[in-house]
C-alpha cells in the first residue's frame, strides 16, 4: 500500500532527473559550440564559416534547429574589437508533467565574446 502511494512521486523525480540531464547536456554542447565559433571568428573567419563551424560542433543535436547569431557583422570586425557568437537550441521535453512545469521546449543558449586578433 505504501509503495503505491510513493511510486508516482518516485517516477516524477526520476523523469525530472532524466529531463534535467538532457537539458544540461544540450546546454554544455551549445556553450562549447559558441566558444568554438567565437574563437574561429576571432581568428578572422567569415560569418558563413563561423556558422559552419558551430553546426559541426553541435555533434548530436539537430543542426537544423540550431540558431547562430554573430555580432557585429563581418564588415565591422577589425582587429581589437569584440565578436559575440550566440547559439540557441530548443530542447523538446518528453515527460508531460515536467513540460507543464517548465514549458516545452526549453531553449538553451550559449554566448561567447572574444577579441578579434
Amino acid at each position: 500500500m505504501e509503495f503505491a502511494l510513493v511510486l508516482p512521486l518516485l517516477l516524477l523525480l526520476l523523469l525530472g532527473i532524466i529531463e534535467f540531464g538532457r537539458i544540461f547536456n544540450a546546454y554544455l554542447i551549445v556553450t562549447s559550440a559558441s566558444r568554438e565559433g567565437a574563437r574561429y571568428g576571432a581568428a578572422g573567419a567569415s560569418d558563413s564559416e563561423i556558422v559552419a563551424k558551430v553546426k559541426d560542433a553541435v555533434m548530436i543535436l539537430d543542426e537544423d534547429k540550431v540558431t547562430v547569431t554573430i555580432t557585429p557583422s563581418q564588415s565591422y570586425r577589425v582587429r581589437g574589437t569584440e565578436i559575440k557568437v550566440t547559439v540557441e537550441y530548443p530542447v523538446p521535453l518528453y515527460d508531460p508533467i515536467v513540460s507543464q512545469l517548465v514549458g516545452n521546449p526549453v531553449v538553451v543558449r550559449g554566448e561567447t565574446v572574444m577579441r578579434v586578433e
